[in-house]
């Protein structure tokens, strides 16, 4: 098998699907896209006649991607240690929302991220909470459905302990995602089952309005916002608990922000919102909702090293 032609490029075909898988396993796009970078070099670093012996260049390119993965979320809790407040996942814009050319999405990791409900910040952050080898089990398996026998090869153990990891992990994930208790209708709150967009659309206005009652309760009074600013510019360095702290927290914040612009916008495929000034991204926010309809958990990512590709869209 050469790679003249179609095979090379069958070979450079597999990188939107090495990008989907890196991003989930490491919740960073840039770190995603060295994995890859990474991976390829590798396989362009084969002898020709080793290539040509690989009977799924893809398998390869995956297996390879993972164990670079691996490595790098080994290394990544030493690193996060040294974090200046909390570490959040990177978010990715809808780029078709920010009228973005097609042809960028050749070269661009985030465009070619599927936005579906393996993306979504909530699940990103419980992937946070497993181990390495948990996680690249259960993302491989849970979300892409690579057969036990191929994880093996990733994880240099059996399929039958890579079972048992991906089951520990969804032990986790079900752990990290308990029901909240029901609570009785709020007035002015949204009604339980509305949608995301419309709790997310009431946040903003009640936020433009400065007004901390109407904040108050669209906030579940457990509510936590959790906030990434990496050092680099300024916000809490922990979580903030409580509706009402948070929404005071948020007016707070308005009053120190003139001339921010506020737009809802999808962040990782759920609607968001998404702080711009005199044309340039500063903050996007993703949030979680509560059974009854009220806000429960909001998630502030403001490093601006972790909003590059919002740069490039607002």
């Amino acid at each position: 098998m050469g790679e003249t032609g179609a095979g090379a490029g069958a070979i450079a075909g597999e990188r939107r699907q090495l990008i989907n898988v890196a991003y989930r396993l490491l919740g960073s796009l840039a770190e995603a896209e060295d994995a890859v970078q990474e991976a390829y070099a590798r396989w362009y670093a084969l002898p020709r006649g080793r290539r040509d012996e690989v009977r799924s260049p893809g398998a390869w390119l995956t297996t390879v991607t993972g164990r670079i993965c691996l490595d790098v979320l080994g290394s990544a809790r030493a690193r996060r240690e040294r974090y200046v407040g909390a570490w959040l996942p990177e978010p990715v814009p809808d780029r078709a929302e920010w009228g973005f050319a097609r042809e960028a999405g050749a070269t661009d990791p985030a465009h070619q991220v599927v936005l579906d409900e393996s993306v979504t910040m909530a699940f990103l952050v419980v992937l946070e909470s497993m181990t390495p080898a948990e996680r690249v089990a259960f993302v491989l398996h849970d979300v892409f459905r690579y057969p036990f026998a191929e994880i093996a090869d990733v994880l240099g153990r059996t399929p039958a302990a890579c079972k048992q990891l991906a089951a520990s992990a969804r032990r986790r994930a079900r752990g990290s995602q308990a029901p909240a208790a029901p609570a009785a209708p709020v007035p002015g709150a949204p009604a339980a089952g509305v949608g995301q967009a419309e709790a997310v659309r009431r946040v903003k206005e009640a936020w433009e309005s400065k007004d901390i009652a109407a904040l108050v309760d669209l906030l579940d009074p457990a509510a936590v916002m959790t906030a990434d600013g990496g050092g680099l510019v300024g916000t809490v360095l922990r979580p903030v608990e409580g509706g009402a702290r948070i929404a005071r927290y948020m007016v707070a914040i308005a009053d120190k922000a003139p001339g921010l612009e506020l737009l809802e916008r999808s962040v990782n495929g759920v609607p968001g919102l998404v702080a711009r000034r005199d044309g340039t991204v500063m903050t996007v926010a993703s949030f979680e909702l509560a059974d009854d309809g009220r806000v429960a958990r909001i998630w502030v990512v403001r490093n601006p090293e972790k909003l590059r590709p919002w740069l490039r869209a607002g």
